[in-house]
Order: C-alpha cells, then structure tokens, then sequence
C-alpha cells in the first residue's frame, strides 16, 4: 500500500506547519527552539559545490529531524539551485547567496540567490513558465539529463517552491519541505508533487 500523502493531507499538514509559529514569535523562543539558520556566499565556480554538498547533508542529519534519505535528496536540491544560479545567474568573479533555516522536526528551507549578471537572464515569472513547461514535457518526452533539475529534482522533493525578483537584479528561488510522520516511508514516484507555486 502506498503511504505517500494525498495532496490534500499535504496541503493540511503545510497549512498546520506554516501557522504553528509566526516570525514575530521567533524571537520570544527560547534559543534552542528558534530555527536554525545559516548563510553563505559561494564564488560563482562549481569547484565549491562539493563543500556546500557535504554541509547539506550533515546539516539535515544532524539538526533537522529529516532521515538520511532526505538529507541527500536535499544536498541534490541545493546542488541543483546553486549549479543554476551559477551557470545562468551570476558572471564568473562574482558569489551567489545560499541560505539554509531549519525548524528542528517541522521544516527545512533553502534560498538561493544569484545576482542577475549572468548570460541568460530571466525573471521570476518566466522561471515560472519554464518551469510548468518542464514538468508538462517530462510526461510526453524525454528531456535527457540537461533540463530535468528544477521539475524532477526540486519540483518533486520540495513542498514549495518560489521564485522571486530581487530589487538590486537576479533571482531569489526558496524551498520548502514540511516534515511528516511518514517522511520516511515517502518514495519519490510522485509526479507533480509541488503542492505550492508562488511568484
């Protein structure tokens, strides 16, 4: 029997897990209650991708609640943000920005900014489009191993996915991933499990 949530169950367990603490509450926390968060700024080479792998997967192992099994299906989230606003976001010489706020036993989220000075440069809305058109193609055709990341990768291990413009130029892309009691037993079989898009 599969034990993978219905979109429904989802829905309500994000809608339960967004409105347990408000941003003004964190403060009043005790510190080792508060979420986690980290922050980091990566030359724009994918020579220093192998180290923000391995912290992923340590950071979610160690601080998170998450399983094993999700700490590497994170470090292959975060692999794939940051290898996109390097390659398509930010010019050589420059850093990207890479976030991490973990809320022990309810969430983990990632924010990844570029600084918009790269080759191809998109907004928030046509990162959007692309992104729905990826996911429909990946049904009819298949896309080879160039393409596939934003909706195989971090479309299906993610529960929302957001992509926002930055004042100054770039993209800002954030991820979010509830945990469940049966976190453990989710398969990533689950086509279209994003169950929260916003632009």
């Amino acid at each position: 029997m599969d034990s993978t949530p219905l979109p429904t169950q989802l829905e309500q367990t994000v809608v339960q897990a967004q409105t347990e603490i408000s941003p003004a509450e964190v403060k009043d926390l005790p510190l080792d209650e508060r979420p986690t968060e980290i922050r980091i700024a990566i030359p724009t080479q994918a020579y220093f991708l192998s180290g923000i792998r391995d912290f992923v997967v340590n950071l979610t192992k160690n601080l998170t609640g998450f399983s094993s099994q999700w700490a590497f299906r994170f470090q292959a989230v975060v692999d794939e943000l940051c290898n996109n606003a390097i390659e398509h976001g930010s010019k050589p010489g420059e850093f990207i920005k890479v976030s991490l706020i973990s809320t022990k036993n309810k969430s983990l989220e990632v924010i990844v900014e570029d600084t918009g000075t790269g080759k191809e440069k998109m907004n928030a809305q046509q990162l959007t489009a692309l992104l729905q058109e990826r996911k429909q193609m990946m049904t009819s055709q298949y896309l080879g191993f160039r393409g596939r990341g934003l909706p195989k990768i971090v479309g299906e291990w993610t529960d929302e996915l957001v992509f926002e413009d930055l004042p100054e130029g770039g993209i800002r892309v954030k991820v979010k991933k509830y945990l469940r009691k049966e976190e453990d037993k989710v398969v990533s079989t689950q086509k279209n499990s994003t169950s929260h898009l916003y632009v």
